[in-house]
């Protein structure tokens, strides 16, 4: 594997565009069908997305709802929803799970700022193992030293980008949660 400065960037970037998936499930005070992108549910054997599962809808403000298109499959999404992290108390119905958004306490506040910490680290990680991949088929690569020292340098500065990516959004994200 050769170095490939395109590859990494583009590496990065999805993390970048995962942590924004993630935060955009974070919604502060009102519903949103996003707010359950990022759960996966254990059916048929493998880990599926909750939208591969069910319909998502939006009968109230403060209030979502999963359609949930196979019967059998209704404990699994209740499950997946409750030990997502999102501090959601799913209750089912049929075929249906309602899903009451919790008002948005001080603590509750506090608790998804930390979920956002949570995304973000994820997402620097991830950079990391790209520049680290980087550094790597740079070393195997079998360059002259200072060709080498130039290319680690642009490999460190890509991570530097993104990672100050990853804090401003993670700071934003966290003005959001905690105003009022």
């Amino acid at each position: 594997m050769s170095y490939d400065k395109n590859d990494l960037k583009r590496r990065m970037d999805g993390a970048i565009d995962a942590l924004h998936k993630e935060y955009g499930g974070l919604r502060t005070g009102r519903a949103s069908t996003s707010l359950l992108d990022p759960i996966t549910v254990d059916v048929y054997g493998s880990k599926m997305p909750l939208n591969q599962v069910g319909t998502v809808a939006i009968p109230e403000p403060r209030m979502l709802s999963v359609q949930v298109w196979d019967s059998s499959n209704v404990g699994a999404v209740e499950k997946a929803i409750r030990e997502s992290g999102l501090g959601l108390n799913p209750m089912p119905e049929g075929n249906n799970i309602r899903i009451p958004l919790p008002d948005l306490t001080e603590e509750r506040r506090q608790e998804l700022s930390k979920i956002a910490g949570k995304y973000a680290e994820s997402a620097r990680v991830s950079v990391r193992n790209v520049r680290r991949d980087g550094m790597d088929s740079l070393k195997k690569d079998d360059l002259p030293e200072d060709d080498e020292k130039r290319l680690q340098d642009e490999v460190q500065k890509l991570t530097d980008d993104a990672i100050k990516k990853i804090d401003g959004m993670l700071s934003d994200k966290e003005k959001d949660i905690m105003t009022v």
